[in-house]
């Protein structure tokens, strides 16, 4: 009896096996080679899909007068290496900010910097001051689409690679089976590829700093995931989508330690030092850093452009916010909306602060944003007229 009942055991655990390797045999050939192999694996085909889509047309191709994203981007690499630092984000002769004008924080601009110097290096007509504006050689595309994939393989290729290596050293770490599909969804996600290799956009650098604050953080290096989320909230202000998730983990995590006021001190003190060394060519006089904070906050837009798919442009088809409303209340509505959405995984992770509440934090407060705020503030200026 003992003996039947142990080959029935014995079986029963072989058939089990066999069926998990059977399931999980798509990425079997590349897991049992290790993380390195899995990674380099995909990333090579990642890269690939990347090139592939930058071969199609883009938005504004050849549509004057402000030929779409690839001349903002453009343009912001004309200006930032034709004209002084202080006059980026300021209106005048040399810079007319009704024509793509610079709206993302400082950050974005040094690296339109580093892009421009590079394009006037190989071509300088390409951001020659005015005579450049509309401009779509071929050259000059191809050479564009080289500094967006240099910033994806530099940047948010390795974040990703800190945080699988993180995330599968946890204790409660997903299986190994899982490793593959982690890299996929981070490395394959189609709206960061449309969007950057298709438009010529940047979102890589500020979604890569994010991607590694939370590794950081997961990993015990609050101070070191501290300064790369402020170098991503300073890249692209809609990092703010994850801003509550950091900020009641980490004062959690404070409140619990042996000297509370302390730790939170070096926080702080952290946080502002990086914001200060940012910012700091605009510190001078109170109305430079106005300036700039204005061309980040253009309320003016409404609180949701044509093709936001958010609260707001989906209930206004019952209700039409922008004529029933001025812009005050409606952000002092959406702001209110947004907190109130936040608010429970806030006081979760003030109260029990933990890594898994801290990656449902992130999904939360991210969701609250995209579906309550004051979502026009960070779109560029749309040439279509606001319902």
């Amino acid at each position: 009896m003992t003996n039947k009942t142990k080959k029935n055991t014995t079986t029963s655990t072989t058939t089990t096996t066999y069926d998990d390797n059977n399931n999980n045999n798509t990425w079997h050939w590349i897991i049992q080679k290790g993380t390195s192999t899995t990674f380099t694996t995909i990333s090579l085909f990642s890269i690939l899909l990347r090139f592939l889509v930058s071969l199609y047309p883009y938005s504004g191709f050849k549509t004057p007068p402000k030929f779409g994203d690839f001349e903002a981007q453009r343009h912001w690499m004309e200006i930032t290496i034709n004209l002084p630092i202080r006059e980026w984000y300021r209106n005048g002769t040399n810079n007319d900010l009704s024509y793509w004008g610079l709206d993302y924080p400082p950050l974005t601009a040094y690296q339109s910097w580093i892009h421009g110097v590079f394009l006037r290096f190989f071509h300088p007509a390409s951001v020659s001051l005015f005579t450049s504006r509309g401009h779509e050689s071929y050259l000059g595309k191809q050479l564009m689409r080289w500094t967006v994939i240099s910033s994806d393989a530099l940047i948010f290729f390795p974040a990703v690679l800190y945080f699988i290596i993180v995330h599968y050293n946890q204790p409660s770490r997903s299986r190994k089976t899982d490793l593959a599909w982690h890299i996929t969804m981070l490395l394959l996600n189609p709206c960061l590829i449309l969007i950057d290799h298709g438009h010529f956009q940047y979102n890589c650098i500020s979604l890569g700093f994010t991607v590694a604050a939370v590794a950081a953080i997961l990993s015990g290096k609050d101070l070191v995931g501290s300064v790369l989320y402020c170098l991503s909230l300073n890249h692209k202000q809609m990092s703010a989508y994850f801003a509550p998730a950091f900020f009641s983990h980490l004062l959690g995590k404070c409140l619990r330690r042996e000297h509370p006021v302390l730790e939170v001190s070096k926080l702080g003190f952290v946080v502002l030092g990086t914001f200060a060394a940012v910012w700091w060519p605009y510190l001078y006089s109170t109305q430079s850093f106005l300036e700039v904070l204005a061309r980040l906050a253009p309320f003016e837009r409404g609180i949701f452009e044509d093709y936001v798919a958010n609260f707001w442009c989906a209930t206004s088809i019952l209700i039409k916010w922008k004529r029933l409303f001025a812009t005050g209340p409606l952000k002092l509505l959406s702001f209110s909306l947004t907190i109130i959405s936040c608010f429970p995984s806030m006081v979760q992770q003030i109260k029990s602060p933990s890594n898994k509440g801290f990656l449902y934090g992130l999904l939360n407060s991210s969701l609250a944003f995209y579906l309550f705020s004051f979502q026009g503030w960070y779109y560029y200026l749309s040439s279509k007229p606001a319902l």
